[in-house]
């Protein structure tokens, strides 16, 4: 969960990235509920956030782009009828966001280390041959694109002009050219992030034996006290 090298690996660590929203969620709607009024019903509920610096090819060739799994949550409390105060809204929210920074504090800081080291993976001479074959691989698929970030303009344009009727087809379509054509440089990658993980185990070692003591029964603690329930998104 903490430290992903692989796309099917980040499923993990997008539950557990997750989980901090639902415990900030939960805290803020129970503070809601005892100061007598209704959170903004424009809040947005917690969502599983895909890492596109570790692509899910699997995920991806299976939903598209614009599959969103349902976070569990408690059940919500009844409504009052009255909107809180700017005052009363902010203070909930910092209660949500302060649980949820006891949870994220214990392991937070080892994770940002690990992605700053993946971000090395950018000016990889092997990455950067294999992710010059992008654009010709897509354009079979008749995208034509420069290169990862205008597939994604391309992607986000799409899905969005497109009929809804026609929005499944054209994501999985697109969800399948990506999955085609990142698996070369996903090859390319996934050794190398595995051999940094082992690098990066062993420079920090005392730390992560540390976070195995802790870290599972900090995730077991805060659903028994919040409610919430550790999820993933579907396979």
């Amino acid at each position: 969960m903490l430290l992903p090298a692989t796309g099917e690996e980040a499923r993990w660590t997008q539950g557990l990235d997750t989980f901090g929203q639902q415990v900030a969620h939960t805290v803020m709607a129970s503070c809601a509920s005892k100061g007598g009024f209704d959170l903004p019903s424009d809040a947005p509920p917690p969502a599983f956030i895909r890492l596109f610096e570790l692509p899910d090819l699997d995920f991806i060739a299976r939903y598209g782009f614009s599959h969103s799994a349902e976070v569990p949550l408690p059940a919500a409390p009844a409504a009052t009828g009255r909107s809180g105060s700017p005052d009363e809204v902010r203070r909930c929210q910092e209660e949500g966001a302060a649980a949820a920074g006891v949870l994220r504090g214990t392991y937070a800081p080892l994770q940002a280390a690990w992605f700053k080291e993946l971000g090395s993976l950018n000016e990889d001479p092997a990455t950067v041959e294999a992710l010059a074959a992008l654009p010709d691989c897509l354009a079979g698929h008749d995208i034509e694109v420069s290169d990862e970030d205008g597939f994604f303009r391309h992607t986000d344009t799409r899905l969005q002009s497109v009929a809804p009727a026609d929005l499944p087809r054209e994501n999985r379509v697109l969800g399948s050219a990506y999955a085609d054509c990142m698996r070369p440089v996903e090859a390319v990658r996934e050794p190398i992030r595995e051999r940094l993980r082992t690098d990066f185990l062993a420079d920090h070692a005392a730390e992560l034996d540390k976070l195995r003591e802790t870290l599972v029964p900090s995730l077991r603690g805060a659903e028994e006290e919040h409610g919430v329930r550790l999820s993933f998104p579907a396979p």
